[in-house]
């Protein structure tokens, strides 16, 4: 997300600088706008052209995320895979992250001090913390419920912003002071440059592979919704595990984790396994409990938990591998290969992962699935990067540019559904009777489908978002932290 990075003036120099060079190689360098000082550029025999992918890969990220979110609950096989597998929807997340430590690996190449440097990123991870807090804590309460306001008593602490939050902080802080000052003319070099960061994602790697296998979750128990419970409201749940290495919903280490450090009350109330087939007759979608069902079903989870998080930071660093490639590989062909080795190292180690019985699971965030979403991103990247800025086929893709510049403004106002809120806050004689939902209905009518309607109401609401993003570029307003 173009908004999570910002640089002072001193930082604002060659990322990339050969002495030798003569006019005909290529130099990546930050861009000098007071406006986006974050912004990158890829200078071509001195003239100034945008690194447009990146922008173009952010844009695509914002309109996956507002169509899964909008058009899931029409088309549940594009909504969150109940517990374990793959969807579209299940490469967002990952793509926020690859697209923060790209960024990153380029913004903090070159910095004349590293204590302020540092002092910058832990504000802004602050402040982006704090606004995922009130964006998703519970104070918004969405579209068709005109309220607003949150208990602080569950008050939800994590969610997708914190998480990106996270990710930049630590990637940031690695790139700022693990990163040998070595020159790279081999790699070799390029290896001893780098090594210290791939040795601390190797920590980070088996410290969560050996808290998610071994570490022991005790039976548990938690308060189901009030709509479920006597009317004394004593009645609790009790979940039995008393197992180590479960990766099943009720008894896995992610979990336990967040309710010992969280408390159930500040957890995600309506998780994914509730699609499941265990919890909802209308699985993959939601849907009445089966007569069956076990107790955890009503049980809340964060898929934006601490463990969970911690595994994500991984993708940030695919990320910056990503960047130290753009850096360091000269030939635009060249940097095209790399990264498409990596790429498909990635894909392979993801699916063998899963054939060796490490499922693909986003809530968990398991190894073999941040290997497949991260390959997938690098692969993405790597076919933008060749369609936008090396064959310059830009005007395709120019709407996915204009919303990628502004990512988190659209993000907060159309992911996170203020903007639809707020708009249904006018409505003619009934709430239900607004602009919102009066179009929706139009779409459904016109297309005699109520699914078809909602998936064209959505696309406009992605066409709308990218000629937002498309204003605010013209004007030079830029929204940042």
């Amino acid at each position: 997300m173009s908004t999570l990075i910002e640089i002072g003036e001193e930082e604002r120099q060659p990322l990339l600088h050969n002495p030798r060079t003569h006019g005909n190689e290529e130099e990546i360098v930050a861009s000098s706008s007071s406006i986006e000082p974050d912004a990158l550029k890829l200078t071509l025999n001195d003239s100034g052209q945008r690194l447009l992918s990146l922008d173009v890969f952010r844009g695509l990220t914002v309109a996956l995320m507002i169509l899964v979110d909008d058009a899931g609950g029409a088309f549940p096989s594009i909504n969150h895979a109940p517990w374990f597998g793959l969807t579209i929807a299940d490469f967002v997340m990952p793509f926020f992250l690859f697209g923060v430590g790209v960024s990153i690996s380029l913004v903090f190449k070159k910095t004349s001090s590293k204590p302020l440097a540092t002092k910058k990123v832990i504000l802004r991870t602050i402040k982006l913390f704090l606004l995922g807090l009130f964006l998703q804590g519970g104070y918004f309460h969405g579209r068709n419920n005109l309220t607003y306001g949150v208990d602080m008593v569950t008050v939800r602490w994590l969610g997708v912003l914190q998480r990106i939050s996270i990710g930049y902080l630590l990637a940031s802080i690695s790139e700022i002071w693990l990163v040998k000052n070595v020159l790279v003319d081999s790699p070799a070099a390029f290896v001893r440059k780098y090594f210290v960061q791939w040795i601390v994602a190797t920590l980070l790697l088996s410290f969560y592979m050996c808290l998610l296998y071994g570490l022991y979750v005790p039976n548990w128990e938690f308060q189901p919704p009030s709509l479920n419970l006597s009317t004394n409201g004593s009645h609790a749940q009790i979940v039995q595990c008393g197992v180590k290495g479960s990766l099943e919903p009720p008894c896995n280490a992610v979990g336990y984790i967040d309710r010992y450090f969280l408390g159930e009350e500040h957890l995600y109330r309506h998780p994914v396994y509730r699609r499941t087939k265990e919890c909802s007759v209308n699985s993959p979608d939601y849907g009445p409990l089966p007569p069956d069902s076990p107790e955890w079903c009503l049980a809340p989870f964060d898929p934006e938990g601490i463990l969970s998080s911690l595994m994500a930071v991984l993708t940030c660093f695919a990320g910056l591998h990503f960047g130290h490639i753009l850096l360091h590989c000269k030939g635009q062909m060249h940097r095209v290969l790399v990264w498409s080795m990596s790429s498909f190292t990635l894909l392979i180690s993801g699916l063998g992962l899963e054939v060796l019985g490490i499922p693909f699971s986003k809530p968990l965030y398991t190894l073999s699935y941040m290997c497949i979403t991260a390959g997938a991103s690098t692969l993405i990247l790597t076919i933008i990067f060749y369609i936008v800025d090396v064959k310059h086929f830009g005007k395709p893709v120019v709407l996915l540019q204009w919303m990628g510049m502004n990512a988190l403004i659209i993000y907060a106002l159309a992911a996170c559904d203020i903007f639809p809120a707020a708009v249904q806050g006018f409505y003619w004689g009934s709430p239900e009777n607004n602009l919102v939902d009066g179009m929706e209905s139009l779409l459904q009518a016109m297309l005699h489908s109520s699914k078809w309607g909602t998936l064209a109401f959505v696309l406009l609401e992605i066409l709308f978002w990218c000629l937002v993003g498309g204003f605010l570029h013209m004007k030079g307003i830029y929204v940042k932290l």
